[in-house]
């Protein structure tokens, strides 16, 4: 079946030729055609060009787009959507005076979500994540990595990642799976963290690999969670397994993480509030993503990423949600892009592009997704009547999408 798209306001991130990623400078360029048609087939897109080229169809299906907007869907490369229950308490605790580490050491935080995932059925799991992923879909977004995490135990963990296989086999959305059993000690082993990365190494990875349950690994790489030398251990054992990694890192603190992110081939270094000229200097020349999540830095009040100063080393840079039940229980990528705008001083091209092409390449599908190009997935966002793309970020709180299209069908 085919779908012309007629009469676009502006068709944004057209790129002819297939790129990985944009970096630097260039993320300032956001290729666009005005007055522009788009045409797909089945989940192909399959042509686009100013109008003056629009080839007359009789057995298509015609969308007249006058005033709106069609760029791809957001790209999330960065989510713990699989989770029970939430964490309201600990919001208003943060809203008393309460910091993330004080409520950690209280029992909260990523250990108040193990406990309660490990006591909800994996039917439950399932059932209050799809109503999450249906949520951002409806919101944008068109691919997204889901991290396990809040299992830290061999079944707890497990059980998530077979939710989110779950998720990839009903869902049309495009989903990678992360093994995240590095996310905290669990209390059995906070004086044993030697015996708990040896029950992610040993236990736990060979039955998820057996499995074929993870597509990526990744640790909490921070001061008072897992150290450089325990995320060396797992991403040396991800690595015997296929699973590349990507990893949290320096969101508290500057340790050294990104060193040892990048020399063992990182896909991705995901928070970076905290970023040294050393960290820059690291990460020139490297294949690794540096990835912002500027949404979990409006909710708990913390640093944002130095987009400028990233960026204007001549770095790539993505954005992603953070969607989880702590620090930021919202997965809408249009907020993350008004906010990179507003609070980090990106331009909204280099936002775009930070949240399509570049957050692609951060979970491994920019050849599939993340630009207008011939023969990529038929996955679009058509906007309400709006002046300028310019409006996405500039009205930050209204939904200015009307429809959402995924695998060439409209959602």
């Amino acid at each position: 079946m085919k779908t012309l798209f007629i009469n676009i306001k502006e068709l944004l991130q057209v790129r002819e030729l297939h790129i990985d990623k944009v970096s630097g400078t260039d993320m300032s360029v956001l290729p666009k055609i005005e007055n522009a048609f788009l045409l797909v087939e089945d989940n192909i897109i399959l042509d686009f060009g100013p109008m003056e080229n629009c080839p007359a169809l009789q057995n298509a299906i015609t969308i007249d787009a006058t005033d709106r907007v069609v760029l791809p869907p957001w790209v999330d490369s960065h989510t713990h959507i699989v989770y029970a229950g939430n964490r309201i308490q600990e919001f208003v605790d943060r809203i008393n005076g309460l910091s993330y580490e004080e409520i950690a050491n209280r029992g909260g935080g990523i250990l108040n979500s193990a406990i309660r995932l490990n006591e909800t059925s994996e039917d439950e799991i399932y059932e209050q994540s799809k109503a999450r992923l249906e949520e951002i879909m409806q919101q944008g977004t068109g691919a997204v990595e889901i991290k396990s995490g809040y299992g830290l135990s061999v079944d707890g963990e497990i059980k998530m990642l077979r939710v989110i296989k779950r998720l990839k086999e009903n869902y049309p959305i495009a989903i990678k799976a992360t093994f995240l059993g590095a996310h905290a000690f669990p209390p059995e082993y906070k004086e044993n963290h030697a015996g708990y990365i040896d029950l992610i190494i040993n236990e736990m990875l060979p039955k998820i690999a057996n499995e074929h349950l993870a597509d990526y690994i990744d640790a909490f790489l921070e001061t008072g969670y897992f150290s450089v030398d325990e995320t060396i251990k797992i991403m040396e054992a991800g690595k015997k397994y296929g699973l590349p990694a990507k990893i949290h890192v320096n969101q508290f603190t500057a340790i050294e993480g990104i060193r040892a992110c990048v020399k063992y081939d990182a896909l991705s270094v995901d928070h970076l509030e905290i970023v040294t000229d050393a960290d820059i200097e690291v990460l020139k020349n490297s294949k690794t993503m540096p990835v912002a999540l500027p949404s979990c830095s409006y909710f708990i009040s913390i640093p944002y990423t130095p987009a400028r100063k990233i960026i204007d080393a001549g770095l790539p840079l993505a954005l992603a949600t953070d969607y989880n039940p702590g620090t930021t229980p919202s997965g809408n990528m249009n907020f993350v892009v008004a906010t990179a705008c507003i609070k980090m001083k990106m331009t909204p091209e280099e936002a775009i592009n930070a949240a399509t092409i570049n957050g692609a390449y951060a979970m491994g599908v920019s050849a599939t997704h993340g630009s207008i190009t011939k023969g990529k997935r038929a996955n679009i966002i058509l906007t309400k009547p709006i002046k300028s793309f310019y409006e996405l970020p500039y009205a930050f709180g209204t939904n200015l999408i009307e429809r959402v299209m995924i695998e060439g069908q409209f959602i």
